[in-house]
């Protein structure tokens, strides 16, 4: 950490250990670079075709579309095995193979959508560490414009302090005048 750095955290974040978030912040702060950027992008070019299957698959295990595709699909083989195809249906009831493909689907759509779910808590820790380091450098910017507007208060005061001493004399000076003159 360079000794401005440190200056920073000691006058900022006394008695905080920093942690590689709060280097960070401060050396982007020191820098008068930004910290905000597009996370998603970052992870959409990182994600691998498997990771990008999974989450094709939860998005659209996970809509009202499929879920009313498959209720149709349910009763279509339903009526079809049931009733049209009485006496010649390829799965009559109790609809075992209906029950095979539906253990199968859910044996797969799963773990995919706990695959999904997984890349998604990690994407929302990696989002709330970012939101996290943005809030601290917001945080700080604003305690050192406070810190400015402290300085600039406290010159403007001496600067009056200075003129006040001057206006003073002034009248002193003309007072010692009017004085003299009032004796002559």
């Amino acid at each position: 950490m360079s000794k401005s750095t440190s200056e920073l955290a000691s006058r900022f974040l006394p008695n905080t250990e920093l942690g590689e978030a709060e280097k960070r912040v401060l050396d982007r702060l020191l820098s008068r670079k930004t910290l905000a950027h597009n996370i998603n992008v970052r992870l959409a070019k990182d994600a691998t075709f498997g990771q990008r299957l999974a989450d094709s698959i939860a998005r659209i295990g996970g809509s009202w579309g499929f879920i009313l595709g498959f209720i149709a699909f349910l009763v279509a083989w339903t009526l079809l095995n049931g009733w049209l195809l009485m006496a010649h249906a390829f799965d009559p009831y109790p609809f075992i193979f209906l029950n095979l493909i539906l253990s199968m689907l859910a044996a797969v759509q799963a773990p995919i959508i706990m695959m999904a779910q997984n890349r998604q808590a990690a994407r929302d820790r990696i989002d709330a560490a970012h939101d996290y380091e943005i809030n601290l450098k917001a945080e700080l910017e604003v305690m050192a414009l406070h810190e400015k507007i402290d300085e600039l208060r406290h010159s403007e005061l001496m600067g009056m302090r200075s003129d006040l001493a001057t206006v003073v004399g002034s009248l002193g000076r003309i007072e010692a005048r009017l004085a003299d003159a009032t004796q002559s």
